[in-house]
């Protein structure tokens, strides 16, 4: 199959997806509005109950992802290892999946164990290239350390999907010997890997400028019909600052420019989701293909997990772990 055959066929977990995080941003901004109108009304506070909730939000959101949504990414990345190792995926997509996950994952906590453990591996071995830009010194060595660690970090999310998709394929293993092993395979083949860095960073960064952009103008447009809203917001920080005795820059004492500011908020929130939800799956199919195909091409030795463990102190604890 192709990655776009590929892509095509588990687009079913992106849609689940794309629902469940418009319904949790929807059910964060009413939250937030609501707290706003409450707080504006009893207290002429509105800042505050606008801040409580997006708090009270957020915190929902994140115990409801945490049990439930995680179904809908590992089920992509299980159907996805599955097409690019056996050529062929069956009729009901995102039932399979879920039974994979299901039958992989007992429960939430393992998987989240999982994960966990793919992103500390990584982000300890990201912290020594971070420190060999930091050892230069002066601006431009935290320029170099600032722009390493953002590459990094997508970069550790893509691991971490390649890895859990190891997971999946090597079903005689344990989830945490196979974790170990997705590790090791990555950096016994890092320098092929990083060949998708260029497509990585290439389609994220378009996709920020159009979608993001995009989103960002309408909301815009929408918001500048709001001109009472964003006037009381106003008010509200130009006395919350007052009070504080903090002086406030005179570009946010402008309603148009809250409401601007409030656009991007949205726009870039907005991008994250649609990017996250069907640009990167698109993205990941490649990569998830080109990490595999390393596995299954190279054998791991003792020599890749011993160069790992004097690298990474969760990796060999990780090991210890494993081998009891």
């Amino acid at each position: 199959m192709s990655n776009k055959e590929i892509y095509k066929k588990t687009l079913t977990f992106s849609l689940h997806r794309f629902l469940f995080n418009t319904c949790a941003l929807i059910g964060v901004g009413l939250l937030a509005v609501g707290g706003f109108i409450l707080m504006d009304k009893l207290t002429d506070k509105g800042l505050i109950g606008l801040a409580i909730g997006v708090l009270f939000g957020i915190v929902i959101v994140a115990v409801v992802a945490h049990f439930f949504a995680y179904t809908f990414q590992a089920g992509q990345i299980a159907m996805m290892t599955r097409a690019v190792t056996e050529g062929t995926l069956p009729d009901d997509v995102y039932a399979e999946g879920k039974r994979m996950v299901k039958e992989r994952f007992t429960t939430v906590a393992i998987y989240y164990a999982a994960t966990n453990a793919i992103k500390a591996i990584f982000r300890e071995l990201g912290n020594l290239l971070t420190k060999a830009g930091e050892a230069i010194g002066g601006d431009a060595g935290n320029a170099i350390a600032s722009t390493i660690n953002i590459g990094i970090q997508v970069l550790i999310g893509f691991l971490c999907d390649c890895c859990l998709g190891w997971v999946f394929y090597c079903k005689d293993k344990s989830a945490l010997k196979a974790t170990l092993q997705g590790a090791a395979i990555f950096f016994k083949n890092g320098k092929t890997l990083l060949r998708n860095m260029g497509r990585i960073f290439g389609m994220g960064i378009a996709s920020l400028v159009l979608i993001g952009g995009a989103f960002s103008g309408v909301f815009f447009l929408i918001f500048s019909n709001m001109t009472d809203t964003f006037t009381s917001l106003r008010d509200e920080l130009v006395e919350a600052c007052t009070r504080n005795d903090i002086s406030l820059n005179a570009f946010f004492t402008n309603p148009t420019n809250l409401a601007l500011i409030a656009a991007v908020i949205v726009g870039i929130i907005l991008w994250a989701i649609v990017h996250g939800t069907f640009v990167r799956p698109f993205v990941l199919v490649g990569v998830l293909r080109n990490f595999t195909q390393a596995g299954l091409a190279t054998k791991t030795t003792e020599q890749d997990y011993e160069a790992l463990t004097s690298k990474s102190k969760k990796f060999r604890k990780l090991q210890e772990k494993d081998s009891f």
